[in-house]
């Protein structure tokens, strides 16, 4: 792409932001052997183990890792310095974009295009055709997928169950029943925060128990205000606010992480999140299958409630290309691919990936994506769905509905429809059309 063309998208993407400018110092490059320098925001214990298996598998090209990780759960800090680095001409070489942000980014013009690495790897074929279209952008390649993560996950503490002589849930008056032995045997049921985006995964969960992937993506994907008068999304609301009543502190906001912690010290007996927790309850030293164990979210066990990991390489001038290219190459990797998986929770995207590697969650996990478009659903929260703004306005909904005990079910569907449709009226006059990950647009 020329220079002032460039010039103008980055001018474009100024136009688009409303964020606060967060400018970050970026670290010198390392003299000598060729470096490339990775924004992300995987900074848990195990999402960090999973960074390190990427850097080790770039060495093995000759080439180092330069970390930028940003704290911040769900990316959001990570996002912010992303555009104020971009604006400020210093792009990083290569960040973690996720969803439908890729097709943002690389309308711009921003995102090198990876055909030759994908071609000579035969990715088309590798691939599941869900994420080898989320990579895909006007006919090109333009990021590097990692991991698939389940997000309908439901953990629980084995030898609490055992000890109460539970089974795990597989139906919501399942689900309540046993909540009810738990605390009558005074054990929380249930850990979660009320920070917006894990309350949101919560009922992006419920949603798809009660209305299923054809629903969910009318509601998130397509974002039609008829569907938010769905008896649907009343009873997930309905859910959402009884599951509210089953937790330790429902009120309090920590990281997700101090929750995984809380669960794995038997503070709670079960913890909805996707399985990047499986990883960390590993990395406190909580063994699966012995002492916790996880499940679909009852009422999904058919479908598959994901977000994959993806890496994009900034075009800057086209000096790093090289290097670029091979970490593209190292991260599709059967032996990265595998690692990766095996450190953040994930499943590899690879469909010739062994089973025999996995645990028990991850084997479920890739059985279900391994369904099909029918049995899948874009996770809203994890950028899958919709675009930054969409996603933000209805996860303020959600919670908002979450901290007002008062506010009745209704009450929200009347605000998500009005929100929805202020939505469709700004795509429309945009010209843009949401729902990269919706079969049905593709």
């Amino acid at each position: 792409m020329p220079k002032f063309s460039r010039r103008l998208q980055v001018a474009r993407l100024a136009c688009l932001l409303s964020l606060p400018l967060l400018l970050l110092p970026t670290p010198g490059r390392a003299a000598g052997a060729p470096s490339l320098q990775v924004l992300h925001w995987w900074t848990s214990a195990g999402e960090r183990h999973a960074a390190k298996v990427l850097a080790a598998r770039l060495a093995d090209e000759g080439i180092t890792w330069q970390d930028a990780a940003i704290p911040g759960g769900a990316g959001l800090g990570a996002g912010k310095v992303l555009r104020s680095r971009v604006l400020a001409g210093d792009a990083p070489d290569a960040t973690q974009i996720i969803g439908v942000s890729i097709g943002e980014w690389a309308e711009l013009g921003l995102l090198l295009e990876l055909d030759g690495v994908a071609n000579s790897g035969n990715w088309n074929k590798a691939l599941f055709p869900t994420v080898r279209e989320l990579v895909r952008h006007r006919g090109h390649v333009v990021a590097a997928p990692l991991g698939i993560h389940r997000i309908n996950t439901l953990f629980y503490n084995r030898k609490l169950f055992a000890r109460l002589n539970l089974a795990p849930p597989t139906t919501w008056p399942e689900f309540e029943q046993a909540a009810r032995k738990l605390r009558a045997a005074g054990v929380a049921p249930l850990v979660q925060s009320s920070e917006p985006w894990q309350v949101a995964t919560l009922f992006e969960n419920l949603l798809l128990a009660s209305g299923g992937p054809d629903y969910y993506r009318e509601l998130f994907v397509r974002q039609s205000p008829q569907a938010a008068a769905d008896v649907r999304l009343a009873l997930a609301l309905q859910r959402l606010r009884a599951a509210k009543a089953w937790m330790l502190n429902p009120a309090e906001e920590q990281p997700w992480t101090e929750a995984v912690k809380r669960f794995g010290r038997g503070e709670a007996a079960m913890f909805v999140m996707g399985d990047w927790a499986k990883a960390e309850l590993g990395e406190l030293g909580y063994a699966i299958d012995a002492d916790f164990s996880c499940v679909p979210l009852p009422g999904t066990d058919n479908y598959h409630l994901y977000s994959v990991d993806t890496l994009a390489m900034f075009v800057n001038d086209y000096s790093r290309q090289g290097a670029q290219e091979k970490l593209a190459k190292a991260v599709m990797s059967p032996l990265a691919q595998q690692q990766y998986s095996a450190a953040k929770g994930s499943v590899p995207v690879r469909r010739d990936a062994s089973q025999a590697a996995m645990d028990s969650c991850a084997r479920s996990s890739w059985r279900a994506f391994g369904r099909g478009a029918a049995a899948q659903a874009p996770s809203l929260v994890h950028r899958m769905a919709a675009d930054e703004e969409s996603r933000d306005a209805i996860i303020a909904e959600i919670h908002r509905f979450y901290m007002d005990d008062s506010m009745a079910p209704a009450e929200t569907q009347r605000r998500l429809a009005g929100l929805l449709r202020t939505l469709n009226t700004r795509s429309h006059k945009q010209g843009s059309t949401h729902g990269a990950q919706d079969p049905d647009r593709r």
